[in-house]
C-alpha cells in the first residue's frame, strides 16, 4: 500500500521547483542585476531580436560585443522600436543600466536612439533631461 505522504512529498517538490523557477525568472527580468546610475553605450548594431522574453540588440562598441536588453516585445513595439526602424550596421546609442558584473558586457536599456529617433522603452525610468 502506498503511503499518503508520497503524494504530499511529490506536491511539495513540485511547488518548490515552480517557486525556484519563478524566482530565477523574476531576478533575471527585474533590475536587481544592474548597477545604479545611468550608462551610455554607443556602437553599431550587429543583431536585432524582437521577441520573448525581451527584445535585444547586439552591439559592437569599439570592438567589444555588447548585449543590450530592452523591454518585453509588446512594450518595445509600443515605444515604436520594431525590426523595421533599425538594421544591422546602424549606429545606436543605448542609455540605461549596465550589469553589476563589469566583466559582463550587458546592459538594460531604457532609451534607444537610432537614426536620430528616440525610443523610450521604459519611459518611467528615463533619465531627466
Amino acid at each position: 500500500m502506498q503511503s499518503p505522504f508520497n503524494g504530499m512529498r511529490s506536491a511539495t517538490l513540485a511547488a518548490a521547483v515552480i517557486l525556484a523557477a519563478g524566482t530565477a525568472a523574476y531576478a533575471h527580468h527585474g533590475w536587481a542585476w544592474t548597477q545604479d546610475g545611468f550608462f551610455e553605450l554607443r556602437g553599431r548594431i550587429t543583431a536585432i531580436y524582437i521577441g520573448n522574453p525581451h527584445a535585444t540588440l547586439d552591439v559592437d562598441a569599439e570592438g567589444e560585443a555588447w548585449r543590450v536588453e530592452m523591454a518585453p516585445p509588446s512594450r518595445t513595439i509600443a515605444a515604436g522600436f520594431t525590426e523595421e526602424v533599425a538594421k544591422v550596421g546602424d549606429e545606436v546609442t543605448a542609455i540605461g543600466n549596465r550589469s553589476r558584473d563589469e566583466k559582463e558586457k550587458r546592459m538594460k536599456a531604457v532609451r534607444i536612439i537610432v537614426g536620430g529617433k528616440t525610443y523610450d522603452v521604459y519611459p518611467d525610468r528615463v533619465p531627466p533631461a
